[in-house]
């Protein structure tokens, strides 16, 4: 009786969605944590600019969504050209007639290495990747999130615990997303006094995604010149880890894409009108 209760409040409340009305840039949504964030995003009544480097995927995630009921639009491109994100803003305002409210800083992979054998491009791609572009992008946007329009605006910055507690052949990867907690807390102090914009972190543990598969799967991006970077964690790895596997995770067991798309949903709601400046733990109680 409590549940039903609950629901029917909830539907009082929000009676077409958390974010009805709302326009959000989903950064890296053609599959994984992003496409997952941006298909609960639109459930809520969000329109969803999906931004993926790859074409087919973000039009297809484009497409599920609209044949849904969702309102969606694909602009592809790389989140590391100026002009793409000169592109992705002025669609995304146009999509929203003249307004963004929010940003998902999603989009990124890894580039592993031990500190001795790390190379310059491997540095300089993953500190660009997860920092300057970023960066930039909200940047870009800032003439939609400085305005005093009484409508909330969120940017959220998907962190990871790599750069809480480091990580072992990740050094880019770990300042990468170190430098996020304090991109995040800046942005927080700069706008949200005179014009209410939230900004936080999420920080993910163990997620299931391509990031953490079995390296021999296959799974890799283009990086720089149309290098070919393997994705994942080689298996020899995961089998020595198998017998304590997820011993370290309260919960005993990795996170799904979705589990870590709700988060982002949760931090981007009315729900969490009064959280800023947080980097948010998503780990299942690891590490805690």
């Amino acid at each position: 009786m409590a549940d039903r209760v609950n629901q029917l409040v909830n539907q009082l409340n929000y009676p077409r969605g958390l974010l009805v009305g709302q326009v959000a840039i989903v950064t890296g949504s053609g599959q994984g944590i992003g496409e997952e964030t941006a298909r609960l995003f639109a459930k809520e009544g969000a329109k969803v600019v999906i931004a993926d480097i790859d074409h087919l995927k973000a039009d297809k995630v484009t497409m599920s969504i609209n044949s849904q009921g969702g309102k969606a639009i694909s602009v592809a491109g790389d989140i590391m050209d100026a002009e793409y994100i000169k592109k992705l803003i002025q669609k995304a305002a146009e999509f929203g007639n003249g307004k963004i409210h929010i940003i998902v800083n999603n989009a990124g992979y890894t580039w592993d290495g031990v500190i001795h054998k790390m190379t310059d491009k491997q540095w300089e791609t993953i500190i660009a990747l997860h920092c300057t572009a970023p960066f930039n992008l909200v940047r870009a946007a800032s003439p939609y999130f400085r305005v005093k329009d009484g409508e909330p605006r969120s940017i959220i910055n998907v962190s990871s615990t790599s750069g809480v507690n480091g990580n072992a052949g990740q050094i880019n990867y770990a300042l990468a997303k170190a430098g996020i907690t304090g991109f995040t807390k800046t942005i927080a102090k700069e706008w949200g006094p005179a014009f209410g914009v939230r900004s936080n972190a999420i920080a993910f543990g163990h997620i299931a995604t391509r990031l953490t598969a079995a390296k021999e799967a296959g799974a890799f991006v283009e990086g720089p010149d149309g290098q070919k970077i393997a994705l994942g964690i080689p298996q020899k790895q995961k089998d020595a880890r198998a017998e304590g596997a997820f011993k370290d995770i309260p919960l005993g067991r990795p996170g799904t894409a979705t589990e870590a798309a709700s988060s982002i949903l949760a931090v981007a709601s009315p729900l969490f009108s009064y959280v800023t400046g947080q980097t948010i733990m998503v780990t299942g109680g690891r590490n805690m």
